[in-house]
């Protein structure tokens, strides 16, 4: 069995890419407070306003469901073709860009969706989209 006669030398931590990035550092936070500096000394007042917390977000996509009898619920609550244009109206004068779902059912007469759709118009609704299913491919 062999001996060892020499000793192995210690791992040695490099510090040089420590002491870049420290560097750095330095140097990109004295450039920072260069800039903040100069913006202060801008011959220039900004006006003021009070802070009255975020704005809404805008709200979501309502849905309609128009049922094969002829029913139309929105929002989960029937409703009249009639009553269906005012509550669309009253929600888009509080909101412009509203937008409606219309689910259809398939096996339903047309008429009842295009009721709905011509509702939708007289509220005044931009956005206006037709859900519908894709047809898995035959084999």
């Amino acid at each position: 069995m062999p001996l060892k006669t020499h000793l192995d030398e210690q791992p040695a931590l490099n510090m040089t890419p420590m002491i870049d990035i420290v560097f750095l550092l330095i140097i990109f936070f004295m450039v920072g407070t260069r800039f903040s500096d100069l913006e202060r000394k801008l011959d220039l007042k900004v006006p003021e306003v009070t802070d009255h917390g975020a704005l809404t977000a805008a709200p979501e996509r309502r849905i309609i469901n128009v049922y094969r009898d002829g029913r139309i619920e929105l929002d989960q609550q029937y409703v009249s073709i009639d009553a269906l244009r005012d509550r669309l109206a009253s929600a888009r004068s509080q909101y412009a860009e509203l937008g409606v779902l219309v689910r259809g059912d398939g096996l339903g007469p047309y008429q009842n969706v295009a009721a709905v759709l011509s509702a939708c118009k007289q509220a005044g609704i931009r956005d206006l989209n037709l859900s519908v299913q894709i047809k898995p491919p035959d084999r």
